[in-house]
């Protein structure tokens, strides 16, 4: 047959046996083995029915991602589901796992299909710019009905046994024994009743609804915000009322080619390999030891320490979690509570499960009760001095060897280090807000953390469902350090004219959730001023003129929680806008003697995006991120930097580094060295014509 595909019988019963690890990828000699075993099917009047199944944890979870962008080898996935559409004889697929992709689709294009209990079904397509390109637009609205198919195909989420069977995708389920001994029983029973081939590609479309299509367009526009694969996956599913069933597919294949040589494709399929790329530490083996980590404690109760808390206890960790004082550990249990608790009234979470959780906590206002940790992180208030106060404490009360690990967003880990007597034991660990829902972690490794440490809260990152990527010690480490820039500039060109709004529509377009003023109303002005004072000592007269959110601050204006800040908000924090705002910009500039001048859309882009370009270049230049993996991966995850550009640094390869740098240098004789000195690396790869990922 091939070598990952075996050819067995069982009397009458022919089966097609794929071991293809670890996801059984319908790559080459997968697709030639399955030819194979369809022309023996086909040829041998003795057997009556082939089934196709997979050894390992997996039926076909995809096709193999490897292979794009290459000239296909013979036969392509359509030939080989169109040999088993026509087959004389009943195929069945017995599936278990993730059947996803290209893999649901072979399972489709089967006569019939058996699954294992909790198998799980989808087209996870579009979260590579992609869309099914082997019949599964055209073969899944056959079977299950547009609202189905329409789900599925756009939205790339998974479904259930008992929903694939509620919707005919399946046919059966088997009863949780062994699953090939099951899948022939089934394919005997077919026999015996009689039963043939049964192709869906004989079966009409469902009964048009155009209505069904023009919502779905509209769930996808603001669900998958400039994303083109879902729009072009209904596009092709169009073709099964406008063309034959074949021509359709060839269609279909036709448009999914155009996707996969396309600018989103290309970037969401890099961010897919930079996400597993971060999880690898350069200079440790991948299988390097890590210390044991069965408690966690968490020090400051505040929003962040609370977030810390829950994502630890939703892991499974027990987490001892220490405050101020009873009525700061109350405050913030009742807020734990209040959360889950709503997750429960929304049926996302069970009682049950939030009991566990509930459980799973233990609360002290003694940071000596920290003793029986192997890991504390500490969340209190961001100033310098008292997080240098708490690591010696930690320092004296925890056990030799268990890390100690600070969530500040900005602050020197190594001077916490120096403070806490342990240095090797201290690291960084930021969460981002709300910790218990975002997944990003920024892990920060000091000039003294053992590598142990480093290998340990990378692994326990993956443990409690965040997206750990590996930093330096320096201000604001990846994502804050970099936002710094683009806040800088977003104030500046504020006081040379441009308006608020006219910015965040400037980055709305590009794809971000929001703009940086609609951000900073959110997060709250008070905030943004407490971070732009830890800074000041740092700050140039022109960073500190700006000082816009300060003003806004004086006069009790923080954003969202007061009503008012760079926008108006009614009291479904709806935005409009703000006379004192237009207010103070122009008291702001005759105060300051300041010119205010029209700036267009590309100028507001580039010096928002390529200021931020050009600090990850640096960080990349002084060695604080060893890849530009670690800075898309983290923009992406950790500011909302659209997915589809594949990040900034990915973005900026696709525009040409040399034009970059054109633009740079432009700045730079405007505005100044201070804010536009070209990063020593970016000048050495544009003078060398290569991009960030050679």
């Amino acid at each position: 047959m091939s070598d990952t595909v075996s050819f067995h019988t069982h009397g009458a019963i022919a089966e097609a046996v794929i071991d293809n690890p670890p996801v059984n990828a319908t790559s080459a000699s997968v697709r030639q083995g399955l030819a194979e075993a369809i022309r023996k099917l086909e040829s041998d009047p003795a057997l009556h029915a082939l089934v196709i199944r997979c050894e390992g944890k997996t039926f076909i979870a995809g096709a193999d991602i490897k292979e794009f962008g290459k000239p296909m080898a013979d036969p392509g996935l359509p030939l080989v589901m169109e040999m088993m559409d026509h087959s004389t004889k009943p195929i069945i697929a017995a599936v278990h796992g993730t059947v996803l992709g290209g893999g649901l689709e072979v399972a489709l294009a089967c006569h019939y299909r058996i699954a294992a209990p909790g198998t799980k079904f989808g087209f996870p397509e579009v979260k590579l710019g992609l869309m099914p390109g082997g019949g599964g637009t055209q073969r899944t609205p056959r079977l299950a009905g547009l609202a189905t198919a329409i789900k599925l195909v756009t939205e790339g989420n998974q479904i259930g046994t008992d929903d694939a069977l509620k919707s005919n995708l399946i046919d059966a389920v088997a009863t949780g024994g062994d699953l090939a001994t099951e899948a022939r029983a089934f394919a005997e029973s077919l026999m015996a009743e009689g039963k043939g081939p049964r192709s869906s590609s004989t079966l009409p479309m469902p009964a048009d609804d155009p209505a069904l299509f023009d919502e779905a367009r509209k769930t996808v526009a603001k669900k998958m915000r400039g994303q083109t694969a879902p729009l072009r996956a209904l596009e092709a599913m169009r073709l099964g009322y406008e063309l034959p069933f074949d021509e359709a597919v060839r269609q279909e294949l036709a448009i999914f080619r155009e996707c996969m040589h396309g600018a989103q494709s290309k970037a969401l399929r890099h961010m897919f390999a930079a996400e597993r790329e971060v999880a690898r530490i350069p200079g440790l083996p991948a299988d390097f030891q890590t210390r044991s980590v069965e408690r966690v404690g968490v020090i400051g109760l505040g929003v962040m320490g609370r977030g810390i808390v829950m994502a630890l206890a939703s892991a499974g960790l027990p987490v001892v979690a220490v405050g101020l004082d009873e009525d700061n550990i109350a405050a913030a249990i009742k807020a734990i509570t209040k959360m889950w608790s709503s997750s429960v009234a929304k049926g996302s979470m069970s009682q049950e499960a939030m009991d566990k959780r509930m459980a799973l906590i233990t609360t002290s206002d003694d940071p000596r009760d920290l003793s029986a940790t192997q890991l504390v992180i500490e969340a209190v208030t961001e100033d310098l001095d008292i997080k240098k106060a708490v690591f010696a404490k930690l320092g004296e009360v925890t056990q030799p060897g268990t890390i100690l690990a600070s969530n500040t967003s900005f602050l020197n880990i190594d001077t916490l280090a120096e403070a806490s007597g342990r240095a090797e034991d201290v690291c960084g660990m930021h969460f981002f807000n709300p910790a218990h829902v975002m997944r990003l972690l920024e892990n920060v490794r000091a000039a003294k953390t053992d590598p142990e440490v480093v290998a340990t809260i990378m692994a326990l990152g993956k443990r409690i469902g965040k997206l750990p990527v590996l930093s330096g010690v320096c201000d604001g480490f990846i994502v804050n350090r970099m936002l710094s820039k683009r806040s800088r500039e977003g104030f500046f060109l504020v006081e040379e004219g441009a308006k608020p709004a006219d910015i965040d529509k400037v980055l709305l377009s590009y794809g971000f959730p929001m703009g940086p003023f609609a951000l900073g109303d959110l997060a709250g002005l008070d905030v943004q001023a407490a971070a732009r004072k830890a800074r000041a000592a740092t700050a140039t007269e022109r960073e500190l003129r700006a000082n816009f959110v300060e003003q806004m601050v004086a006069e009790g204006r923080l954003g969202q929680k007061t009503g008012s800040g760079w926008y108006l908000y009614d009291e479904n924090r709806k935005a409009s806008p703000n006379p004192q705002t237009d207010a103070m910009i122009a008291a702001h500039a005759e105060r300051h003697g300041l010119c205010l001048r029209e700036i267009g859309e590309d100028e507001i882009r580039e010096r928002l995006l390529y200021a931020m370009v050009n600090e990850g270049a640096k960080l990349l230049s002084e060695g604080i991120v060893p890849r530009p993996h670690e800075i898309d991966v983290a923009l992406v995850n950790g500011l909302g930097w659209p997915s589809y550009t594949g990040g900034p640094m990915h973005w900026a390869d696709q525009i040409g580094l040399d034009k970059v740098l054109a633009r740079i240098e432009a700045f730079r004789a405007e505005q100044g060295d201070a804010y536009w000195t070209p990063a020593p690396l970016l000048e050495q790869y544009a003078r060398e014509g290569r991009g960030f990922y050679a």
